[in-house]
């Protein structure tokens, strides 16, 4: 039995997912980050990291080394931390069901699954706004679909432990986060 405790954050691209692990790992909470596993792939392999390469990277992967590519390197960073007398671990962004799945049966009883809920129109705002990778309407909208048709993102917020609203500011949304967190006791 695994000894940590976990707080995965899932939700549509835009919705707040990054904002709120930053959050959590500000007050010294290490995280893992699954779409970090893509990004250093590609870099790995000296892939331009476009909005586009990075949505084609994600399936192409996925269909080479298995849906559960993702799960796997983050397991083995979970465990990993765990080693190193970790307790508490965010996992910031599960894309897929696979994922969702193989995390849960991984680390049972351990993970508590936050979905993060913003409407569509103001996710698309905050892409458009990204200093880094800004994102178009019409490519926040193949993204989603992308994500739901391809990766079955659905899965893992419809299957959450708890929701959030992320429609209003960050310090709203981090009331929020603590709101849950004590709830199910993170800290304690």
């Amino acid at each position: 039995m695994v000894n940590a405790k976990m707080i995965a954050f899932v939700g549509m691209t835009g919705s707040g997912k990054s904002a709120a692990a930053k959050y959590l790992k500000e007050k010294g909470v290490p995280d893992v980050y699954l779409g970090g596993v893509i990004l250093r792939a590609m870099d790995k392999l000296g892939i331009d990291s476009t909005p586009e390469a990075q949505q084609k990277f994600r399936e192409d992967i996925r269909k080479r080394e298995g849906a559960d590519y993702v799960a796997k390197q983050a397991v083995t960073q979970i465990h990993g931390l765990i080693r190193a007398g970790q307790k508490r671990i965010v996992i910031d962004g599960i894309y897929s069901w696979t994922e969702y799945r193989i995390l849960k049966h991984e680390f049972p009883g351990c993970i508590t699954v936050i979905a993060l809920v913003a409407p569509k129109k103001l996710r698309h705002e905050r892409l458009n706004r990204r200093a880094k990778q800004a994102l178009t309407q019409e490519e926040v909208k193949q993204r989603d679909w992308s994500e739901i048709e391809n990766l079955e993102k659905g899965g893992p917020i419809a299957d959450a432990d708890y929701y959030i609203m992320s429609d209003d500011n960050e310090e709203a949304m981090r009331w929020k986060i603590d709101e849950v967190v004590g709830e199910i006791g993170f800290f304690s």
